[in-house]
């Protein structure tokens, strides 16, 4: 039986990731929908091969765009605009849909496949920082599956007993199998062995230069903060309902380890690969099966030094800002992840120095205390609150950015 799946941001790293892998199984999966942003000359190029059914752009500009270059190639695929269009793809029998759009603007969609119970790959960090109680019951009340994406969750989540994968999100998953901790890995970016007083002449190009994987601008910026290992953390939390306290971050550069899951009779296991978004897509879309990812083997041998360390928090105050919001509860993460937010586009914009980033996020979530409410309708209400004070925050910022003058 063929697998219906939608693609919310096939244009990004990961959405053509996960096209590369359905390429290897064309009996297995069949694309019925496409989503992306604004880039219709990539999104041509995947109507042209993968011919889906309904393609959303988010721009309407760049909709009207598309469906004037799919007509010149005599395509009839349904091209509509807007995140109310983008909602309302999971509404047409999709069996899979993969959520990689960058951002809070993933949120409504994820949402939306959730309710139609449909088998969920969550790439997009934001949904489950800022709503991952809420996002955890959603699931269990539409009988949805929750897949992680992320290599470090996926790894985890490969990790866990079978009985734990079908069961994640329900309940204690320490108490339930065993666990003693979580490792989640992390390679420290390229800034791992930087000297602090450098960070402020820190270019947004050197930012986005990962040294293991190649990602998009915002999430390479969060691994140059160690953001997104903060995020990953309140991530975890609520995947595996695990207490903060029991999940602990390592440094890893060799990036191969992608997490480590310890169990109370002193047994890690850890799940390792070559660093390729592939090898989780693969397990995701395969799960419980195992399939092809197209992804190389790993040289055990080359790869015969694995270096471990923890992160430093006066390095990375991002992974310290991160915990106290987890711990705070309510609306500190939807805090935090809108304020992280705004912060990494301005400096991509060369508006702020990188030493401003998580000053901003700290300075934000001291200016807006927490809610204990985490409805959808305060989460997002705080969300564009936060977004406001970071921008106002931000403005006051003297500027430092390489190129623009002190």
């Amino acid at each position: 039986m063929t697998d219906k799946v939608a693609i919310f941001g096939s244009t990004g790293s990961v959405g053509v990731n996960t096209l590369e892998v359905i390429r290897l199984h064309p009996d297995r999966y069949r694309v019925a929908a496409l989503a992306a942003n604004t880039n219709t000359r990539l999104m041509l190029e995947q109507c042209l091969e993968f011919k889906p059914e309904q393609v959303v752009m988010v721009d309407p500009t760049s909709a009207i765009r598309l469906r004037t270059m799919l007509g010149e190639h005599g395509l009839a695929t349904e091209v509509t605009s807007g995140t109310d269009s983008l909602d309302a793809l999971v509404s047409q029998g999709i069996d899979s849909v993969v959520c990689a759009i960058v951002g809070a603007a993933g949120l409504s969609s994820t949402l939306s496949a959730l309710r139609a119970g449909a088998k969920v790959l969550i790439a997009n960090k934001e949904p489950l920082v800022m709503l991952g109680p809420y996002i955890m019951q959603l699931a269990r009340q539409h009988n949805a599956v929750i897949l992680p994406l992320d290599s470090e969750h996926n790894a985890i989540f490969q990790c866990l007993p079978t009985r734990g994968q079908q069961l994640l999100g329900a309940g204690n998953a320490k108490q339930q199998f065993g666990i003693r901790r979580l490792l989640l890995t992390g390679s420290g970016g390229p800034f791992r062995t930087l000297d602090p007083a450098d960070f402020p002449r820190v270019t947004p190009e050197q930012a986005c230069a990962h040294p293991n994987w190649q990602m998009g601008p915002k999430i390479s910026v969060d691994s140059a903060t160690m953001m997104n290992k903060g995020l990953e953390l309140i991530e975890a939390c609520a995947l595996f309902s695990m207490h903060e306290k029991d999940i602990e971050i390592v440094v890893h550069p060799q990036s191969v380890v992608h997490s480590m899951v310890e169990y109370v009779d002193g047994s890690v296991l850890a799940q390792m690969a070559n660093p390729d978004m592939k090898v989780p897509i693969a397990n995701a879309l395969g799960w419980p099966e195992r399939i092809d990812s197209g992804a190389a083997s790993l040289d055990l041998f080359g790869a015969a030094k694995f270096d471990f360390s923890p992160p430093d928090t006066a390095r990375f105050p991002a992974l310290k800002i991160a915990r106290e919001a987890i711990r705070a509860g309510g609306t500190a993460p939807a805090i935090l992840n809108a304020a992280n937010e705004v912060a990494v586009q301005k400096f991509l914009d060369r508006q702020i120095g990188f030493n401003r980033i998580s000053e901003l996020v700290e300075e934000t979530m001291a200016k807006l205390p927490m809610d204990e409410d985490i409805s959808l309708e305060a989460v997002i209400a705080v969300d564009q609150r936060a977004r406001v004070v970071c921008g106002q925050l931000a403005s006051g910022s003297k500027t430092v950015c390489p190129g623009l003058g002190v």
